[in-house]
């Protein structure tokens, strides 16, 4: 078992999953898993996959496929701790894989590896028999049997301190591992069921690199004694940053299309140049390069005149002929200076057009990624321990429009995530997020106001006392004024106040709640025409009034139909979402505009980002977020990180209120999200074991659930048991999904089978060149020659 020491907790993951780079409110807790949306895994469809498919007799044979990829893995390990993206694709490319995930994120039986596997004995202990392909073999021509399922078995149960693992959820389980009735066959016993043993032994590694802790901590990092996948490993360059996959002569299933795939490490700031450059053949890529790329099909028939794009494509006629005259006029050195920077702007103009013109020949395949972006709430102390103040920040979240700012405008699908667990599509999918409610800043400020937040607690009482003070002094004088004052006229209203005084006058000096507490500002506002809607603090009693009138003004409208519809709502579930007790109203949204606080301290939240020129995204919707949350009175402080501290200096250590950071969809939720929504348990040096609940919120009963549905052989009541445990999640309010991420893959024209896969695992070896497209194919690969024979 890992363990990764941080600052203020300590995390520990049976099972790591990576982070791909956020109450009291009185719920109906016992109803929680009927009070959903409805969608479930049966209805709910995932995006479309888009790879530009094609049938394996119409590629050709041969060629190299270079691949952007983020490093050169630090480890061939991907049981390691520093296993990274990188080093599971080599994984999924040359080591077996038992079972592999379909366009709907399940497990499916590699009938290249397997040709049966099933639970054949449930009692009094669970048995799974697993029927090898008789063709499968390593690459060093030995069977692959049971002594490397033994192996494994034994490296990662967690008995034997001395392997340097990070992902053993499940081996822990197995009791015993034999050979069945030949030497094809695999006997597994269980001392404890479970249900996700489908995850088990993928990747398959060879007794040679699990059967000693030297071999697997060490040697397994920079090579594989043997390998049995389409592809083997033929280089690694760590100068070139290259990792170079060739074809494996012993494979028995499909040949693979490609000679070779090259695994290249480049930036991503730095990937719309190598690809323009001719040095890569896929990539993924963020939107501004698939702008580009867009611009480049369309400008396709401009017949060489100036793009409308680029640099200096912004200059307007004026601009472009003052710096024509600057350039050619009577003064020598303003002329010189400005004809420099005409060059650099036109040499800047001549090498865009020319990584332009070679952009034609790439296609942006767009989906969904199997992942989701989640706002991130640190539950451990501060405001947010406290659940109502975590569910008005959930509840004041348009949800709907964040996805729409990142997605629509790459004409890809916005529908918020309605789970923790999984993604539409798949099976444990079924949207709960009812069980919060959605957006609704009324309730959202009741909520603040019951966990007594309120715009009267934001006010220092030194300040209260003062304010009251002055506005007793204002109404001496104005009595006096009234009475005294020659020739005035007195008002037919009650009081007697003079109906021209304007009402704004009595309210110098005092705190208005959103503005600096600098007199100048109250000035400053009247003057931007605002002193019209300024609205004091109220008392906090005053608070618990508008909501309930408000409920009541709707149920009256709506009429007895309407009323008798919730009314068995109620009787039967409860209403969905998180609300105040009843009878806690919220405050005006007037009086919203303002920052909500106690104890005269205004609720402010510490909201960090990533700094770097990938997470442009990110930081845009967490200005989103900041404005939503102003709208009921929360302030946030946005702080801006490196990203490469981003995570292990900030989430994982909680040093944040809130973040913003992703989860990859699981096949097997019951093993994969248990430890990032596992309740923090105090470890025995005093710090808090998160394992990955970056958030703190759990609870023991989300355990419990988790627990249940992993050792749970019934598939349909294991589905419901995941199901429940995200309701609950939902209700404590952690952490709120807002969209699925994008997946943006520049893909060569001429490329079939690869792009944007979705939950889909990839057929490496059903990539490839077509063959209409045979030359642009071979150029591709011809070009590649040079840097190919580097890479070995």
């Amino acid at each position: 078992m890992s363990q990764v020491e941080v600052p203020r907790g300590r995390t520990c993951s049976r099972r790591l999953r990576s982070v791909a780079l956020l109450t009291g409110g009185v719920l109906a807790l016992p109803t929680l898993s009927a009070c959903t949306a409805g969608d479930d895994g049966a209805s709910a469809r995932p995006p479309a996959q888009d790879i530009a498919a094609a049938g394996r007799g119409s590629l050709a044979d041969g060629g190299t496929v270079r691949w952007a990829v983020d490093s050169v893995p630090v480890t061939l390990n991907a049981f390691q701790a520093d296993a990274d993206a990188t080093t599971g694709r080599i994984a999924s490319a040359v080591l077996p894989a038992l079972f592999t995930m379909d366009e709907r994120g399940r497990p499916v039986r590699n009938p290249d590896f397997l040709e049966s596997a099933e639970v054949v004995e449930r009692e009094p202990q669970q048995v799974v028999l697993y029927k090898l392909n008789q063709q499968a073999v390593w690459s060093d021509g030995r069977e692959i049997g049971a002594p490397d399922f033994l192996a494994q078995w034994r490296a990662l149960s967690g008995k034997e301190s001395a392997y340097w693992t990070a992902r053993n959820a499940g081996y822990e389980r197995i009791e015993r591992i034999e050979r069945g009735d030949s030497d094809l066959e695999v006997k597994v016993t269980f001392a404890k069921p479970y249900a996700d043993w489908k995850a088990l032994f993928t990747p398959l590694y060879p007794k040679d690199v699990t059967a000693t802790p030297a071999a697997f901590n060490d040697a397994a990092r920079t090579r594989l004694a043997a390998t049995a996948g389409p592809f083997r490993i033929g280089r690694i360059d760590r100068k070139a940053e290259t990792t170079t996959l060739v074809r494996n002569p012993r494979w028995w299933g499909e040949r693979a299309k490609l000679e070779s795939l090259v695994l290249a490490a480049v930036p991503r700031a730095e990937r719309v140049a190598a690809l323009a450059a001719g040095e890569l053949d896929v990539a993924e890529i963020d939107r501004s390069a698939a702008d580009r790329i867009a611009y480049a099909a369309k400008d396709a028939g401009r017949g060489g005149r100036p793009l409308a794009h680029g640099p200096g494509a912004d200059l307007a006629p004026s601009a472009a002929l003052l710096s024509w005259a600057r350039a050619y006029g009577s003064d020598a050195s303003a002329a010189e200076a400005a004809r420099a920077t005409r060059e650099r702007t036109a040499a800047a103009r001549a090498a865009y057009a020319k990584e332009q013109s070679a952009l034609k020949s790439f296609r942006v395949r767009k989906s969904l990624e199997p992942a989701y972006t989640q706002l991130a709430m640190n539950g451990e102390s501060g405001p947010l321990a406290d659940r109502r103040v975590r569910q008005a920040v959930a509840r004041a979240i348009d949800r709907k429009e964040l996805a729409e700012s990142v997605l629509v405008p790459l004409g890809l699908p916005a529908d918020p995530p309605g789970s923790h667990v999984a993604l539409a599509g798949q099976p444990a999918y079924k949207d709960s997020s009812g069980v919060l409610g959605g957006l609704d800043t009324e309730q959202a400020q009741a909520l603040l106001a019951d966990a007594g937040w309120t715009p009267g607690g934001a006010v220092p009482e030194e300040q209260e006392e003062q304010a009251a003070g002055a506005e007793q002094e204002k109404a001496d004088g104005q009595e006096k004024a009234d009475g005294q004052g020659a020739g005035a006229e007195q008002s037919d209203k009650p009081g007697g106040r003079d109906a021209s005084v304007d009402p704004a006058a009595s309210d110098e000096g005092l705190y208005i709640v959103g503005d600096d507490d600098k007199p100048a500002a109250d000035t400053r506002a009247r003057e931007a025409g605002r002193a019209d809607t300024r609205v004091l603090a109220p008392a906090p009693a005053a608070l618990l009034q508008s909501l309930a009138i408000r409920e009541q003004a709707r149920a009256v409208a709506a009429g007895p139909d309407a009323a008798g519809t919730s009314e068995a709502k109620g009787s039967g579930e409860g209403v969905s979402g998180a609300y105040a007790p009843r009878g806690t109203a919220a405050p005006s949204p007037a009086a919203a505009g303002g920052a909500v606080g106690k104890d005269g301290k205004p609720l402010t939240l510490r909201f960090v980002l990533p700094s770097g020129p990938g997470s442009e995204a990110l930081r845009s919707v967490g200005g989103k977020i900041s404005a939503m949350l102003e709208r009921i009175g929360i302030r946030t402080e946005i702080t801006k990180v490196a990203d490469e501290s981003y995570f292990t200096d900030h989430i994982a250590s909680g040093d944040y209120d809130l973040a913003l950071y992703s989860w990859p969809a699981s096949a097997y939720p019951a093993t994969d999200a248990r430890p990032i929504h596992a309740k923090p348990r105090p470890a025995s040096d005093g710090s808090l074991l998160v394992e990955q609940n970056y958030t703190r919120v759990g609870t023991d009963y989300i355990d419990q659930l988790f627990d249940q549905a992993a050792a749970e052989l019934d598939e349909d009541e294991a589905r419901d048991l995941i199901r429940r445990a995200d309701a609950r999640i939902w209700a404590a309010a952690g952490a709120v999904p807002l969209y699925q991420r994008p997946d943006l893959v520049a893909v060569k024209s001429s490329l079939a089978n690869v792009g944007a896969f979705g939950f889909e695992t990839p057929r490496y070896q059903d990539i490839g060149y077509r063959k209409d497209a045979a030359p642009d194919g071979a150029g591709g690969a011809e070009g590649a020659t040079g840097r190919e024979t580097a890479a070995g």
